[in-house]
């Protein structure tokens, strides 16, 4: 019997049903979700759901892609989609030299959160080892995204293949416009958003820093708007501050800076202006030194958060003496 198993023809014996196609092929069926012919098949029905020559299968799972509590106190969190969260720095899993690096550096950051790209499984080499070995989706809050998506259609199937591989509704939507900027197409990111919502997952998107977009997103349900700092993977830190602040003015729902963090600064600046939490990857990953990045990173958070919640000092035209003049020798 001839399959088409992740965009590969192979030639198949023996394996009347799902269940039995992924005992040949070695595959922990936990692991992993299965689209048959475009269609997801619960894992309930691997064992009856039978094959026949000519079936396309897509067999994905996570890959990096895309907790130790901060704030000031343990009041101090943010909520999104009925969920507490006191760390506000959320990573990806990304871009990392190997998972056990992957590992250390979410650790070292005191992230609860990380993003997750869903791929295809490499059913030639089942040794090959899976992020869930090295990150534990019971200690950290997997948050499958659509990393690679330039289309509504491509977003939703994917995000329909996370919810049937791990169970969870959370989820990041990007629709990306082009191949050169990683700019969010929001005509195709809306109609999207859309489709999930009505689907009942709770949806965090990446957005421009658009007040205008972010408050529709809002109004189409999303649980989350994550305008970009700057492009994705660019480290050019916040390069419009001043949306930012309106679209965080104007929410009802968390606001988290997406994309573009470069360095520690960077992270601080958006905590300053008002942000519930920054998402970042490659300042990580690309460091030097990623773990000690992380640790930056998560201070940098946190000091920033402090400022923000103290309120900074006005700025002022001129000089202001810090020692009283009077009294004077």
């Amino acid at each position: 019997m001839q399959l088409t198993i992740n965009g590969e023809t192979r030639d198949v014996a023996g394996a009347a049903t799902v269940a039995q196609l992924l005992a040949s092929l070695e595959l922990d069926s936990r692991k992993i979700a299965i689209e048959l012919n475009r269609e997801i098949v619960p894992r309930s029905a691997y064992g009856e759901t039978g094959l026949n020559s000519g079936d396309r299968i897509e067999i994905v799972h996570f890959i990096g892609g895309g907790n130790a509590p901060l704030g000031s106190g343990l009041d101090d969190y943010f909520e999104v989609a009925g969920r507490r969260f006191r760390s506000r720095l959320l990573v990806g899993t990304g871009k990392y030299k190997d998972f056990e690096q992957t590992r250390l550096a979410i650790e070292a950051s005191g992230a609860e959160i990380v993003t997750v790209a869903v791929r295809r499984v490499n059913v030639t080499d089942r040794n090959q080892p899976m992020l869930v070995d090295y990150v534990d989706p019971k200690i950290y809050t997997y948050l499958p995204n659509t990393a690679g998506c330039f289309t509504a259609d491509d977003a939703v199937r994917t995000l329909r293949l996370a919810r049937e591989a791990g169970g969870w509704k959370l989820v990041k939507l990007e629709v990306l416009g082009d191949q050169k900027t990683l700019y969010p197409d929001m005509e195709q990111t809306l109609a999207a958003t859309k489709l999930l919502v009505k689907d009942g997952f709770d949806v965090m998107v990446y957005c421009a820093d658009d007040p205008i977009a972010a408050k529709k997103l809002e109004d189409l349900g999303a649980c989350a708007i994550m305008p970009l700092a700057g492009l994705i993977g660019s480290g050019l830190g916040i390069q419009n501050p001043v949306n930012i602040r309106i679209i965080i003015e104007n929410a009802r729902v968390p606001v988290l800076v997406d994309a573009g963090v470069g360095t520690a600064s960077d992270a601080a600046i958006a905590m300053e202006l008002g942000c519930d939490g920054v998402l970042m990857n490659t300042a990580i990953a690309e460091a030097k030194d990623p773990i000690r990045m992380a640790r930056a990173m998560k201070l940098a958070i946190e000091a920033g958060r402090l400022a923000y919640q103290s309120g900074r000092m006005p700025k002022k035209r001129y000089a202001d003496p810090s020692s009283p003049l009077a009294g004077l020798i």
